[in-house]
């Protein structure tokens, strides 16, 4: 099988391996469409510990969707020719191998494999280019859950890339009101904008000024600022925290995606007298692959439209190159 084996910043192998065999409890499925994540794009330019536990000398990638072709005598309730999302969290059988599924490997040996825990059957509704953006979707979806929104709230989110946009997909999905998207990306952003939100390059444009039109006026610690109720750092730049602190409104909070390195500077006394919370989310759990499902079969928003190149599983190297690429790509796949 043709496999991607990660040697170190900007090396990757293309070989050939031998294709995997399932055991009695075991299946193997046959990739369709990888996702590239921006974890990937890191290891790659930067080398290894700059984004999920990519070991050297290993296959990578983690974001698919992929058919059935064996499945072992005691395995109940899958069959040769499903399509499935491989639940990166499990489908190695070891939670360290959630970056390392084998994305972009051909065929993929899946341990013990149950339906509903190892993988997903996937409904026909969903196209495969979409499906294969499930996992980076329900990444976003688990950001938006840990805002514990109410209805009618208003959001911002940082972050037009496809973390991003998930988000703001799931907090219209749970009901939000209004959402806004802020970006350095014009490129990005007009992606965010065809998808119906409101949008704001926050590198030209005041941010907060912007928020107030869009929102209307609330109050703050610090005096009147825009009606926002959410923020989401998708994006994991520097100065986020500081600015949601300087201009959240009382009682609205934080939620911290983006995957950044190194310490941040929070004001605890700022943050108690604002009544600000800062919550952290992290991964994706089953709730979040359900909702997800649900948000690609009701085909309300048109995921496809995330996903701007698509590459031959030969040209991975180039595919990783033009996903860091923010000015000309938002979602890179390869697809099989």
């Amino acid at each position: 099988m043709r496999s991607a084996i990660y040697n170190g910043q900007k090396d990757i192998l293309m070989t050939e391996l031998e294709t995997p065999k399932a055991g009695d409890n075991d299946i193997v499925v046959r990739n369709l469409y990888a996702s590239i994540c921006g974890t990937d794009v890191a290891v790659y330019l930067h080398g290894p510990n700059t984004g999920h536990r990519v070991t050297i000398g290993g296959e990578f990638g983690h974001e698919m969707v992929s058919e059935v072709v064996q499945v072992g005598k005691n395995v109940i309730d899958i069959h040769v020719g499903d399509r499935v999302y491989p639940y990166p969290l499990l489908a190695k059988g070891d939670p360290k191998r959630a970056g390392t599924a084998g994305g972009f490997s051909e065929y993929v040996l899946i341990p013990n494999a149950e339906l509903g825990k190892q993988v997903y059957a996937v409904p026909d509704a969903i196209s495969s280019k979409a499906a294969c953006l499930i996992e980076p979707f329900t990444v976003g979806c688990r950001a938006a859950r840990r805002s514990f929104s109410r209805s009618g709230e208003n959001a911002v989110v940082f972050g037009a890339g496809t973390i991003g946009i998930a988000a703001a997909i799931a907090l219209k999905y749970f009901g939000c009101s209004k959402v806004m998207i802020c970006d350095h990306s014009d490129f990005r952003l007009e992606k965010a904008k065809d998808l119906g939100f409101a949008v704001c390059n926050n590198s030209s444009i005041d941010l907060r000024q912007a928020a107030t039109k869009e929102f209307g006026e609330a109050f703050s610690a610090l005096g009147t600022t825009a009606d926002v109720d959410i923020y989401i750092d998708a994006a994991g730049a520097d100065g986020l925290i500081e600015l949601y602190q300087s201009m959240g409104k009382v009682d609205s909070r934080m939620v911290v995606v983006a995957v950044k390195a190194g310490l941040r500077p929070i004001d605890v006394l700022a943050m108690t007298y604002g009544q600000h919370a800062l919550i952290g989310s992290g991964g994706y759990f089953p709730e979040d692959v359900e909702d997800v499902m649900r948000i690609m079969e009701s085909g309300q928003w048109d995921i496809e439209s995330v996903i701007t190149h698509e590459y031959p599983w030969e040209k991975l190297p180039q595919a990783i190159e033009k996903a860091s690429q923010v000015d000309e790509a938002l979602n890179v796949i390869i697809k099989y």
